[in-house]
């Protein structure tokens, strides 16, 4: 979905299992349209309007998608807008075209999360569906459980961007973490802000946030974010 707008076209990359027609995507599409900004938001393969069977999909796949769609439907400078896993897909995306970012606004970050934190959790019986039927379906808070596959897992460690050299972005970059995320632990959003080349870094800890940063001061945060930067 696009808004026709000026300035830097702001791209909504959605978390894990989520879509484009979540709060703070909308929120955002009602920002641009009001302001007259120019806006991208999509849905990944398997997810929301989408085709294709979700646990086909991995980091490669999603990662593609994202820098299809910035091929294909924008031009000139992007601000860049990661929520979750969105956050991870916006670093890899801003990796390949560093010089289109004006700015990037990451919610809750989960770089690296199907290493780092997906697979230390699983369980015995996970791991012996993983080894089993490749599938692992994954208790989740927020509806149905979550399919895990080995695919995803393998493919994640190799889009890995934390404790190794410095993430070669230097752009301004603003980053938002709740302090009571249970899915994305602060001080793992903390390492990718401090795992950044750049300086113009800026990592605010919504004390008493949660994962998803969709309350009405959390989007007001957002939106505040994203015309700082862009």
């Amino acid at each position: 979905m696009k808004v026709a707008g000026d300035g830097p076209t702001v791209v909504w990359l959605g978390g894990f299992m989520s879509d484009m027609t979540g709060t703070k995507a909308q929120a955002l599409a009602d920002w641009a349209i009001a302001n007259r900004r120019a806006y991208v938001r999509f849905d990944y393969f398997g997810h929301g309007a989408s085709t294709g069977d979700f646990v086909a999909g991995t980091i490669s796949r999603w990662r593609r998608d994202a820098l299809a769609v910035i091929a294909e439907l924008t031009q000139g400078e992007l601000v860049l807008v990661g929520s979750s896993m969105g956050g991870w897909i916006a670093c890899l995306a801003a990796m390949v075209v560093p010089e289109r970012i004006a700015g990037m606004v990451l919610v809750a970050p989960a770089p690296d999360f199907t290493e780092k934190l997906m697979t230390p959790e699983i369980p015995p019986e996970g791991h012996a569906a993983l080894a089993a039927d490749g599938v692992w379906l994954r208790p989740s808070e927020y509806g149905d459980p979550y399919p895990i596959s080995r695919g995803l897992l393998e493919d994640g460690a190799r889009w890995s961007i934390l404790g190794g050299e410095p993430i070669p972005l230097t752009m301004p970059i603003r980053i938002l973490q709740g302090g009571e995320d249970p899915d994305v632990p602060w001080r793992h959003a903390l390492e990718l802000a401090q795992g950044l080349k750049g300086t113009d870094v800026v990592f605010s800890l919504i004390k008493d946030g949660d994962h998803r940063l969709s309350r009405p001061q959390d989007i007001a945060r957002l939106i505040a974010a994203v015309e700082e930067v862009g």
